[in-house]
């Protein structure tokens, strides 16, 4: 289970988002500036107030896509721990 907190146009969302898609990864993209209940969501599991944030399982990423980049190759080969 994927969850991804963006903005509009947020090069680095876009990014996360080409990336998972690549990937073949299914994700939940919710609009933290659209949607004021994705924002309270997002700050109530992460602590941020900041996009993208991307949640997988109970593992929160945050940072722009290249920070996020290691971690999200780790996640999705399977190293959830």
């Amino acid at each position: 289970m994927i969850t991804l907190y963006t903005v509009p146009q947020c090069s680095s969302c876009e990014a996360v988002k080409t990336y998972l898609r690549q990937q073949g990864q299914e994700f939940t993209e919710k609009n933290v500036r659209e949607d004021p209940g994705a924002l309270e969501e997002m700050q109530e599991k992460t602590g941020l107030r900041i996009a993208p944030v991307t949640v997988i399982h109970d593992r929160v990423l945050y940072g722009t896509f290249e920070d996020q980049l290691p971690e999200l190759r780790r996640l999705l080969e399977g190293g959830h721990g």
